[in-house]
């Protein structure tokens, strides 16, 4: 929870079976909790309801997905997650933006991206975690459009979560998944927190913590 007693949020744009398996993976690994019913294709619940799933949770972060399932226009997913990025009760620490093939989106600026080596590049990426050039770094996905429209952090571009040619499969402990999510911690002090063995239980005082600044 931040100082000003917020939950504290990562957003995933994707929710598949795949991911799912993936996300949870990821949470257990760097001490996160999951909203494991978050995921579905499309995402199976509201933005309010979320909310109150994310405020049952012990202690932050939170993980959360979001998923349109393919839908150019927004879908369920997006409007789940614009209610959760606004809500009064919720900061959102970070984003990981997932690519997709879906056609006629405007896609996400994102801050940096993971490609399915783990390389950290200033382009977007494809759904296979393949470098993408362009003017702009952004990542194309069906449930990445409304990221661009909320100050979020900090942007992570990844290929398809669970996927990327098998790069990222959560037998393998979805290895770029987990760097995306990793990096989010770090950037935000959560890493830094543990090392001073802060408490992150909801409810108890956490210090010495500042909302990072999107570049």
């Amino acid at each position: 929870m931040s100082k000003n007693g917020k939950r504290e949020v990562i957003i995933v744009t994707d929710g598949d079976e795949v991911a799912r398996k993936a996300v949870e993976e990821v949470a257990k690994k760097l001490q996160c909790r999951c909203i494991s019913r978050s995921a579905g294709n499309p995402s199976p619940l509201t933005g309010e309801q979320l909310v109150g799933e994310i405020k049952k949770t012990p202690y932050d972060p939170v993980l959360v997905m979001f998923d349109d399932n393919g839908q150019e226009d927004m879908g369920y997913g997006e409007q789940a997650m614009e209610t959760v990025i606004s809500h009064p009760d919720i900061f959102v620490i970070g984003a990981i933006a997932v690519a997709s093939n879906t056609p006629y989106v405007d896609g996400a600026r994102v801050d940096f991206s993971i490609t399915n080596d783990g390389k950290i590049i200033s382009q977007g990426v494809n759904k296979d975690g393949q470098e993408e050039i362009g003017i702009i770094p952004r990542v194309y996905g069906d449930t990445v459009d409304t990221l661009s429209r909320y100050s979020i952090p900090l942007v992570i571009g990844i290929g398809d979560i669970g996927k990327m040619e098998g790069k990222d499969d959560f037998r393998k402990g979805a290895p770029i998944t987990k760097k995306a999510i990793q990096l989010i911690l770090e950037k935000s002090g959560y890493i830094e927190k543990r090392k001073q063995g802060h408490p992150k239980k909801v409810g108890r005082q956490q210090k010495n913590f500042k909302g990072s600044i999107r570049s």
